[in-house]
């Protein structure tokens, strides 16, 4: 079997099976939630996550050099921010081909300077290599406090259910480029320069109110399908709650609209569950809608011309 053939997360779980049996202080390992955690034997978890960008499958064309810095760190501190954890560092590995101009190299560094202080943290280290394609990978770490970690594992029927901000933002930007189409600033900036919702994680964390919580960078529908297989649950999730962008509303319409918030990828949002006694708690923390409740089994959608099934698909590598 070729690994074109098989979908990323089917890539991840077969690696992950490979892998030695894991020490006592390992919380979460390989392919079991956004991050590793680790007990390193004080009142805080140390959070670690990984991710590598490539320039023709993840930068379009149009993104500045600084934009490519400032998203190849914007990703890794997305999945600090679906545990709640407080950045403490980031390294990266930048793999260059020989002709790259060096005010470029200082464009890209600049840009993953400037997101990582804009997160309160700072780049810390990391490596260069040529290579034929610039290849950008990033290792973030943080820490949160014992009590307030947050997995993917623990929602819970009945649960409420909310993202951050927009569903379908990047989508909309990424349908722009690709159909020539003219799309507002804000839209595009939520593809060339994410914002990782940390200091929302911060807070929710606080809460003590929030049971799972995941980024929505693969989708929403992809993140729904991620957090049901950890928690054992399903999702009712109704259309007419989705929060959707204006200005994405005047790029398409109808089921094309639908599409593109349950299905299309890169938009760092947080997805999350909360507890409804402790609702009140988490209200105003940050910018949230309500999309549903969490039920038994199953992921559909209600929407006004009746119950859909939620599909098992987004972003993603490899085979779908």
């Amino acid at each position: 079997m070729k690994i074109g053939e098989i979908n990323e997360r089917a890539l991840v779980a077969h690696i992950a099976g490979l892998l030695a049996n894991r020490d006592s202080n390992v919380i979460a390992g390989a392919g079991e939630d956004d991050c590793a955690v680790l007990d390193i034997g004080t009142g805080d978890f140390l959070v670690v996550t990984t991710d590598m960008l490539h320039r023709k499958t993840d930068f379009p064309e149009r993104m500045t050099g600084w934009q490519i810095g400032w998203m190849s760190v914007a990703v890794n501190l997305s999945d600090l921010a679906s545990k709640g954890a407080r950045p403490v560092g980031v390294v990266m590995a930048m793999g260059l081909p020989a002709d790259t101009e060096l005010s470029f190299v200082d464009e890209l560094v600049k840009g993953m300077d400037d997101c990582a202080k804009r997160f309160g943290t700072g780049i810390i280290g990391g490596d260069t290599d040529s290579h034929d394609e610039l290849t950008i990978t990033g290792t973030a770490l943080g820490v949160i406090r014992k009590e307030a970690l947050i997995t993917r594992g623990g929602a819970h029927p009945k649960d409420i259910v909310c993202v951050t901000g927009y569903c379908g933002c990047a989508g909309a930007a990424l349908y722009a480029l690709s159909a020539n189409a003219d799309a507002s600033d804000e839209i595009m900036k939520t593809l060339f320069e994410p914002v990782p919702r940390i200091y929302e994680g911060i807070k929710l964390a606080a809460t003590d109110a929030v049971t799972s919580m995941m980024d929505t960078s693969d989708g929403l529908a992809m993140s729904l399908h991620d957090l049901g297989i950890a928690s054992n649950v399903g999702f009712r999730i109704y259309e007419n709650k989705l929060p959707v962008h204006p200005d994405v509303k005047n790029l398409v319409s109808g089921g094309e609209l639908l599409e593109m918030a349950l299905y299309s990828g890169g938009d760092f949002e947080l997805l999350f569950t909360v507890a409804p006694d402790k609702f009140e708690l988490v209200k105003n923390k940050c910018d949230l809608t309500v999309i549903g409740e969490v039920t038994d089994s199953g992921i559909i959608i209600e929407k006004t011309n009746g119950i859909e099934k939620v599909k098992a698909r987004g972003y993603g590598h490899f085979g779908n």
